[in-house]
C-alpha cells in the first residue's frame, strides 16, 4: 500500500472508524459463526455455505485492512469557514450556462460521493475548482466535452 495521504473531513474519519469498528466487532463474528456452522454440515469440499463464508471472510479483511491504511494516513481537512479561495473542506456554489446553480464540498478521494454533492480535489471538476476565486470561471473536460462554469460562492 501507499503511504499517500488521505484527505478526510471530521466526518468522513468518524465514519471510517465507526465502519471499521462495525466490521470488527460485529461482521467478523457473524461471517466466523457463519464458517462454523458450514464445517458443521460435514465435508466442506462441496459445500456452498462454507465458500460463500469463506469468499465474505476475504472481503471482510481486505475492507478491513483499506480502512486501517486510509485512517493512519489521515490527514483531516480543517474547515475554517468561508475563504475567498477554493481549498479541501471548500463548499463552493458553480453554474453553467443554462443550467442551475449547484453546489459541492471539495473532499478527498476516501470520501468523494458526487451524487450527494461531495467531489474529489483529484476529479476533473475538482482540480479546476482549487485555488480559484468567487467570479472566475473555469473549464474542466467530461466525457460529455469541455464544460465551463463561473464560481458563485465559496462557503
Amino acid at each position: 500500500m501507499s503511504n499517500q495521504e488521505t484527505f478526510l473531513t471530521k466526518e468522513g474519519f468518524q465514519k471510517l472508524e465507526d465502519e471499521l469498528h462495525q466490521l470488527k466487532v460485529v461482521r467478523r463474528v457473524e461471517i466466523a459463526r457463519a464458517i462454523h456452522d458450514a464445517k458443521m454440515d460435514g465435508d466442506v469440499s462441496e459445500n456452498a455455505g462454507y465458500e460463500e463464508a469463506k469468499r465474505q471472510q476475504a472481503f471482510l479483511e481486505g475492507r478491513i485492512m483499506t480502512i486501517e491504511t486510509l485512517l493512519k494516513s489521515a490527514v483531516i481537512i480543517e474547515q475554517n469557514g468561508p475563504s475567498d479561495v477554493v481549498t479541501l473542506g471548500s463548499q463552493v456554489t458553480v453554474v453553467e450556462e443554462g443550467w442551475e446553480p449547484e453546489s459541492y464540498v471539495i473532499v478527498g478521494s476516501a470520501e468523494a460521493d458526487p451524487g450527494n454533492g461531495r467531489i474529489s480535489n483529484e476529479s476533473p471538476l475538482g482540480k479546476a475548482l482549487m485555488g480559484q476565486r468567487v467570479g472566475d470561471r473555469v473549464t474542466y473536460k467530461a466525457p460529455s466535452g469541455s464544460i465551463e462554469m463561473k464560481i458563485l460562492n465559496i462557503a
